[in-house]
This record gives structure tokens, sequence and C-alpha cells, in this order.
């Protein structure tokens, strides 16, 4: 990964918890005519402070659809903060931090 520029992940607080963005440029599939401009795309995640993200039991992870593009990284970026945010607030339809909040024991 180190010939890759270094994109930046944005962190957002939110709820006691940390949402993780990672704008991304959407690769133009091999057979598609040029695009006329790049467009966005995002991988994320949700967890508490200080969790290892890399784990799956410590994180819950998400990333734009397959159809979703946007024309900047911080379009991409208010998009995927929305989502982390409806993830803590139980409202998205498919992820929940319950999964990361049943394994932690209050010490």
């Amino acid at each position: 990964m180190s010939g890759e520029p270094a994109s930046q992940w944005h962190v957002f607080e939110y709820e006691g918890f940390e949402i993780h963005v990672l704008p991304q440029l959407k690769p133009t599939p091999e057979h598609a005519p040029p695009r006329a401009a790049e467009r966005y795309v995002f991988v994320g995640h949700v967890c508490r402070h200080g969790a290892n993200a890399d784990s799956p039991a410590e994180a819950v992870h998400f990333h734009a659809d397959g159809d979703d593009e946007y024309k900047s990284a911080q379009d991409a970026v208010d998009d995927a903060r929305h989502i982390g945010k409806s993830i803590i607030d139980g409202t998205h339809p498919d992820l929940s931090v319950l999964s990361i909040v049943s394994h932690h024991h209050p010490g």
C-alpha cells in the first residue's frame, strides 16, 4: 500500500462512539468510457473509543453501495457520517452497534 496516496481518515465523535470515514476514488470499470470527472465512494466503521477497528467484534464496518458515487470526497464523507449516525441511533435497516456494545462489560 506504500505506493498509494495517503487518504485521510475522518473521525467524528457521536453519542460516545467514533465514526471513522475514508473517502476513496471510485474505480472506473475497464469497459466503461472515461468519466468527465472523478467520482468518490467511501469505506467506514463505527467503534467505541480506543477499540481495535480491525476486530469484527469491536467495530461495525460499512461502505458506499455499489451504485453510489459522489462528486467530491467531502460529499462522500458527509453521507458516510450520516450512515454512521444511523447505525449508532439504531435507525439503519441492516447495521447496528448492539453487536459491539454487548461485548463490553463496564469495569
